[in-house]
């Protein structure tokens, strides 16, 4: 029966993959099933348990009964809470009708895409970037347009660069803030520069994708662009939930708000795909979105902030290894140019960052994800959403491991 596969598979599925991020927690998890201790920095989730008042609330919602079919775009309750917190950052009038709350925020994302793009279609993706962005825009028949940023302008696209990359078929332009994988932030002077510049160019809608709006280590709102480009609004999609700045990655829940007529074509996609998400989650979630629950959003900044220090000085002064202080999320993001052409004891040379990744995992077992996966190399992205204890212990794995590479002189 498989003899007629790949060929009968649709094109789209054809160039799909598993999510790189995925493919290294999995090889991570074969090797510590092994027996191995293995110490996994490669997904962006939250080491912290679900605080117990959003789970009460969950709790409380099974015993009333709440095992039921939801609306698609979500309960009403729920939608109104998001609107009123967007209201809340933006400033803005928020209507229920501009909200659509997804079984996480990546189903947003793809509905976005689904709903509005066309063969041929173009979105602007900065690198380095989070994988789902282009994986996203590729299998809904658009083409990515990737656009380098280094670390001069702070990994953040800048006017001149968007500027460039925009053409009569885009139709997208992604930005996420703090970003995924380098903590990049973007200000409100940069901001202003990119509004001027899609000014010209009204046919390009923005995905501003802030699921770490609330972990960032430095004042300010968790929606800054249309603070900043009010005007923008009727052509924005706002992606947001509470997976990373609540630990509720398994929960499940995340939305999207922008214009009402944009919400409705995806809500009308999402029908055709899973319906509404979870009653116990939307539940929960509402809990979330309650003010007191922002004491635990404050406690868990803190923490991230912290070890993104405690990150930093474990990888300072080692040769080869250039670390980028984030500015949000929990991420490090690090440039390893310094160790490539150079051989390990054992003799084998690392040429690429999956040469580098996979080294680390499989001779010191510390796994990361190599920055190639995220569209810029030769770089490793390390998560820091773990405890203090297993953190610690990464670092001086990946201090032991590049001490021992042969200094350059020594190689053949």
């Amino acid at each position: 029966m498989t003899a007629l596969f790949p060929e009968r598979l649709a094109r789209r599925a054809r160039g799909a993959t598993l999510s790189p991020i995925a493919q290294a927690s999995q090889k991570a998890a074969h090797l510590a099933q092994s027996g191995r201790r293995i110490l996994s920095l490669t997904t962006g989730e939250p080491d912290f348990d679900t605080p117990e008042p959003i789970k009460e609330a969950a709790r409380r919602a099974l015993a009333a009964g709440a095992t039921k079919y939801t609306p698609t775009a979500g309960t009403l309750a729920l939608r109104h809470a998001v609107a009123a917190r967007v209201a809340e950052d933006t400033g803005l009038a928020v209507g229920h009708d501009e909200v659509l709350i997804s079984n996480g925020a990546k189903q947003a994302i793809y509905t976005a895409f689904a709903a509005t793009v066309d063969e041929g279609d173009a979105v602007v993706i900065p690198a380095p970037y989070w994988p789902t962005f282009p994986a996203s825009a590729r299998i809904n028949g658009a083409t990515p347009v990737i656009v380098e940023t280094t670390r001069a302008t702070g990994f953040k696209l800048t006017p001149d660069l968007l500027a460039a990359a925009l053409s009569p078929r885009t139709k997208w332009l992604v930005l996420n803030s703090p970003g995924n994988p380098t903590g990049a932030l973007y200000d409100d002077e940069e901001i202003d520069a990119l509004a001027r510049v899609l000014r010209a160019h009204p046919g390009v809608l923005v995905l501003w994708d802030q699921i770490y709006g609330r972990i960032r280590f430095q004042p300010g709102p968790s929606c800054p662009w249309l603070r900043q480009a009010p005007d923008l609004r009727p052509r924005t999609l706002i992606i947001d939930g509470v997976s990373k700045s609540h630990a509720m990655t398994g929960w499940r829940i995340g939305w999207g708000v922008g214009p009402a007529p944009l919400i409705a074509a995806m809500e009308a996609v999402q029908s055709q795909v899973s319906s509404g998400p979870s009653a116990v989650g939307q539940a929960a979630a509402l809990a979330a979105l309650d003010p007191a629950a922002d004491v635990f959003v404050d406690e868990a900044r803190a923490v991230y902030a912290r070890r993104a220090a405690r990150v930093a000085a474990g990888l300072a002064g080692q040769a080869g290894l250039v670390a980028v202080a984030p500015q949000g999320g929990f991420f490090s993001w690090v440039d390893v140019t310094g160790l490539l052409g150079r051989r390990t004891p054992e003799g084998r040379r690392l040429d690429t960052d999956q040469d580098v990744a996979d080294w680390l995992l499989e001779g010191h077992g510390v796994a990361v994800v190599a920055g190639a996966a995220h569209g810029q190399s030769p770089a490793l992205r390390l998560s820091f959403a773990t405890d203090d204890a297993t953190l610690d212990e990464a670092l001086a794995r990946i201090a032991a491991a590049v001490a021992s590479l042969l200094p350059e002189e020594d190689l053949a």
